[in-house]
């Protein structure tokens, strides 16, 4: 079985679209001046207004693995990474009409 096969599965791909902006998330905060703590960090992006902005960044990385499964025809996990997106789209939206 190639390495192909075996992540072309819709839950591989729902599962790296959603560890992938989660990662971004943490490098950015790595590489983000100051010495907070990530709790810290969330409540300062929070309360300054910017979580739907620093949410859409991270999951902007999802285009990545989206067009890598579709070079490699991996079909399944595409459409894995394309539902995680629509759930951190509707998350977003969410956000912002609630907030």
């Amino acid at each position: 079985m190639r390495l192909t096969e075996k992540f072309n599965t819709f839950p591989a791909g729902f599962i790296s679209g959603l560890l992938l902006p989660v990662i971004t998330g943490f490098i950015i905060y790595l590489f983000s001046p100051g010495q907070l703590s990530v709790h810290a960090y969330v409540a300062r992006i929070i309360e300054t207004n910017i979580l739907t902005h620093s949410i859409s960044i991270c999951v902007f990385t999802n285009i990545i693995i989206f067009l890598i499964f579709n070079r490699f025809d991996m079909l399944s996990a595409v459409k894995g990474v394309l539902a995680i997106t629509i759930v951190w789209a509707v998350i977003v939206f969410g956000i912002k009409i609630l907030g």
